[in-house]
């Protein structure tokens, strides 16, 4: 597998291998012992699958505050998606600033984004499946997020904010600034 550390060092990119002949190809998508190798030592303990029928569906900006901070691995199997980690640790370096990478089932690539950052995607094709696992179980009480387009932010989306679906729950999300300090480094 291979491990890129983006603009921020914390979120990472990661390419599986992909063997391909007549009936199709074979896949390893995640392989703790492998990965540990490279000092990426996750547990996973749920998996999640969405499907978005609509390209310019935008879901996100989430997170979930500790004990249930998720870190996420996510990937595409259909269709191609748009996908930003915000880091909104206290202290960091990096606070307020995202990186974003096109994620397809044709670059087959991933992302790892870490607890302490908000994540979200938007749909560049139509009935584009997202599967992603997480370090931590859902919890409705320790669900935060920020408006998808906050102006301080400037996330480069790639989508006219007129023709973005969400969901009312998403398009009620405060901003970051109207937030308080959900992370600390």
């Amino acid at each position: 597998m291979r491990i890129e550390s983006l603009d921020i060092p914390d979120v990472k990119l990661i390419t599986p291998p992909k063997f391909g002949d007549n009936r199709g190809f074979f896949s390893e998508t995640w392989s703790a012992p492998k990965l540990a190798s490279e000092g990426f030592h996750e547990v996973f303990v749920q998996d999640n699958h969405s499907l978005s029928a609509l390209p310019g569906t935008v879901r996100g900006l989430h997170c979930q505050l500790a004990p249930f901070a998720q870190g996420k691995l996510v990937r595409v199997i259909r269709g191609a998606i748009w996908d930003v980690a915000v880091d909104i640790r206290h202290g960091s370096p990096t606070y307020g600033r995202h990186v974003a990478a096109e994620l397809s089932a044709e670059n087959w690539r991933q992302i790892w984004v870490p607890p302490g950052f908000l994540h979200g995607f938007c749909t560049l094709a139509p009935d584009t499946e997202v599967i992603y696992k997480v370090t931590a179980d859902y919890d409705r009480a320790s669900e935060r997020g920020i408006i998808w387009n906050d102006p301080t932010l400037a996330l480069p989306w790639p989508i006219a904010p007129a023709n973005a679906t969400l969901s009312d729950k998403d398009l009620a999300l405060p901003t970051l600034a109207e937030s308080p300090p959900w992370f600390r480094v």
